[in-house]
């Protein structure tokens, strides 16, 4: 019986020493609702792991430390030594991400015992995303509508900025045309508000509500608008801007000097009434129709930059460079505008610096070619760049108007982007879309299973790599892969892979296929604007339409080429050099999902997604060989070319056919901004666009030979 009970002591002491080994302790040198909130998401991630936290002695001690040093901005380090882990932040954000480092870490399965020292500074001090709010929208269409209940709720801005602060993003931009009636109740002009006392409490609630929360989570938080606007009640009290009441965005400015003065005071009187909100952004246009530039800028000096000045407090400023270089505002750039643009940005000198200077890269479809092609207008000249600014950085505007419901990841992509542009007078990126909102999961069929609540976690791979890689760009895709195995398991664990090949289909017809504005691609539909109408790409104007990055041939050059026996040049890509390496990645990409087991579960979405990029790209490669063959036969007659053109573009319909049995069990009919212009009824689906995929082949069919080159 003593023998037994000594056993058993020993059994309970051992059991004892487990559960002590795992007791944590957290010590904070510093206290602030930021380093609460780090210290909060790593008591969560030890919890998750298995620890106990206490407040007495314990066998693990981690030590948070704030500690000012020259190690770079929004610096950490974790440093592990016997039973302790010290993580040094540069300043707070440099602290949240070492908590948030090392809480993923314990995510992935790392004890911490067997923590490695580590230290990562930010290669980017600006990193934002843009987000169009719902009211009072840039542009008027029910597919940003159908947001409004869902970003009126603090729960989602609470879990919108989580994933921001996870993945180092530091700058949230809210766009709308006229935010300040959302705000305030303009002291000497309260006829401007259309709202009752409480309903305006209740916005006000929100956007404070959204501002704490972003500063506690280390983000920077500032309204964008478009110029000039007033609220309706406003317009009809004092008789100006009548012609606008509705908000249309192309209008002419009316500069009337009560505009100004309201204008003017709104802004003071929302950096007073918002300590938490950072500062303002401003854009040359949209109601500014008829204004020279030189009368935009000065709008805006008597105006939003006279308001800042009179503020309480200094203010950050995003000062979007001029959209037209002429009265118009179709698009148009000059040096002589840009120049009055940095004289004025360098002049400015009561801010809190530097200002942010947004331009946009490749106008509406930054993803195509990591080269800067365009900017909104056409050719960007130098003139921002030489010599170096001192007052302001540069601030690419990533623009995404090409894919909203598939799933996208590809960080050679982003690594090269950034390499690329990303000289010592380029500050930062903004990510984001002005069509597209993700708030609302509008895409998935009911029913289905699903890990998500909200539109952005279903594109979570898409954020992860732009803000980690934005933070450090030597970010290994080690980090990328261990988050599918967190997600969904082990058998998760080629998805990177093959997201990374399938995504490229998208990125290559924005290269191959020239754009402008927003409408006038949709990468994910293989749509362009048509006149006034966004339809399907056929094969005639995928013949005929020159490509945006001028390395690509287009198929009217490489047949007419080819037909009078020239060549291209080594760095020149011909639609059979496009059609061979859309074939490999995509190829490559469906064997490396095959294996992956989805039945039922949200996998099932993610490798559903990378098969559709994937078809979509042998779409396109059948598509090409199709137009080579047609083009050829129309000036060069013989009906094999006739033949086979007509065999390539129905064995694209079978790829295309392909997509639509992927996406039509998951994905509802979408609606799509890009629609509105024409018919704000219709619906996205590849299922929808059948009809237009077969039609190229009617469209080979009644070809006939023109026999000129």
């Amino acid at each position: 019986m003593k023998k037994v009970l000594l056993v058993l002591l020993g059994c309970l002491a051992g059991f004892a020493s487990d559960v002590y080994s795992q007791t944590i302790h957290i010590r904070q040198s510093t206290e602030s609702p930021r380093i609460a909130y780090a210290a909060k998401k790593l008591k969560k991630a030890l919890s998750e792991s298995g620890y106990t936290l206490t407040d007495g002695k314990a066998a693990y001690e981690i030590n948070l430390v704030l500690k000012t040093d020259t190690s770079g901005s929004e610096a950490y380090s974790i440093t592990p030594a016997a039973r302790t882990i010290t993580v040094t932040g540069s300043d707070e954000n440099g602290l949240l991400y070492g908590c948030l480092a090392l809480g993923e870490d314990l995510r992935n399965g790392t004890t911490l015992p067997t923590i490695k020292a580590r230290q990562e500074k930010a290669n980017l001090p600006f990193r934002a995303i843009k987000f169009n709010l719902p009211w009072d929208t840039y542009r008027h269409s029910q597919a940003l509508d159908q947001h409004w209940e869902t970003c009126r709720d603090l729960r989602f801005w609470e879990a919108f900025l989580d994933m921001m602060a996870q993945n180092r993003f530091n700058a949230l931009t809210l766009w709308n045309l006229h935010p300040f009636p959302f705000m305030i109740r303009p002291t000497n002009f309260p006829e401007a508000s259309p709202f009752t006392n409480q309903e305006l409490a209740d916005w006000q609630a929100l956007y404070r509500g959204i501002f704490r929360l972003a500063k506690e989570r280390g983000i920077d938080t500032y309204l964008v608008n478009w110029n000039i606007y007033v609220s309706p009640e406003f317009a009809k009290a004092h008789q100006v801007a009548l012609d606008n009441l509705d908000h249309k965005i192309h209008a002419t400015g009316d500069t009337s000097a009560i505009i100004k003065r309201y204008t003017r005071e709104c802004v003071t009187q929302v950096l007073n009434e918002y300590p938490d909100l950072t500062g303002l952004g401003f854009t040359h246009g949209e109601a500014m129709w008829g204004m020279t530039p030189r009368q935009r800028q000065d709008w805006f000096s008597e105006t939003i930059l006279a308001g800042m000045r009179q503020a309480s407090r200094k203010a950050k400023l995003i000062h979007r460079v001029p959209l037209s270089a002429n009265l118009a505002l179709g698009g148009s750039t000059s040096v002589d505008t840009e120049q009055l643009t940095r004289n004025a940005m360098e002049e400015l000198d009561f801010l809190d610096g530097p200002i942010w200077a947004e331009i946009k890269f490749n106008w509406s479809h930054a993803f195509s070619s990591p080269k800067l092609i365009k900017v909104h207008g056409g050719k960007l000249n130098d003139t921002y760049f030489t010599p170096m600014p001192k007052n302001y950085k540069i601030a690419w505007m990533a623009r995404n108007e090409d894919f909203f419901c598939l799933r996208w990841g590809v960080p050679g992509f982003i690594r090269e982007h950034i390499a690329t542009n990303t000289q010592p007078y380029v500050g930062g990126y903004f990510v984001g879309s002005e069509c597209y909102i993700p708030a609302k999961d509008y895409f998935t069929k009911p029913g289905l299973a699903v890990d998500w609540q909200y539109a952005f976690e279903r594109q979570w791979l898409f954020y992860k790599l732009w803000g980690r890689l934005l933070y450090d760009p030597a970010t290994p895709d080690a980090v990328f892969k261990a988050e599918f195995t967190h997600r969904y398991g082990k058998g998760a664990e080629p998805l990177l892979e093959a997201s990374a090949l399938a995504g490229t289909t998208p990125l290559r017809l924005a290269s191959y296929f020239d754009f402008t504005w927003d409408f006038t691609l949709y990468s994910e539909g293989f749509m362009a604007l048509n006149n006034k109408s966004m339809d399907f790409i056929s094969v005639d104007r995928q013949i005929s339409q020159p490509p945006a990055d001028g390395d690509y041939v287009s198929v009217l050059e490489y047949v007419k080429t080819v037909a009078k026996g020239g060549s291209f040049g080594k760095n020149r890509i011909t639609p059979p050099d496009l059609i061979r390496q859309l074939e490999q990645d995509c190829q490559k990409a469906l064997a490396l999902v095959k294996p992956v087991k989805t039945p039922g579960s949200a996998l099932q979405q993610e490798v559903a997604d990378v098969k559709a990029w994937a078809h979509l790209g042998l779409y396109f490669a059948q598509k090409l060989r199709g137009a080579v063959a047609l083009q050829t036969y129309r000036i060069q007659g013989d009906e094999k070319n006739k033949a086979l053109a007509i065999r390539h573009l129905q064995n694209a319909l079978k790829q295309w056919d392909e997509v639509i049995a992927l996406t039509r069990p998951l994905y509802n009919d979408m609606p799509l901004v890009h629609f509105s212009e024409s018919d704000d009824t219709r619906r996205f689906h590849w299922g929808n666009l059948r009809p237009a995929v077969a039609n190229d082949i009617d469209i080979a069919r009644n070809a006939s030979v023109t026999l000129t080159n």
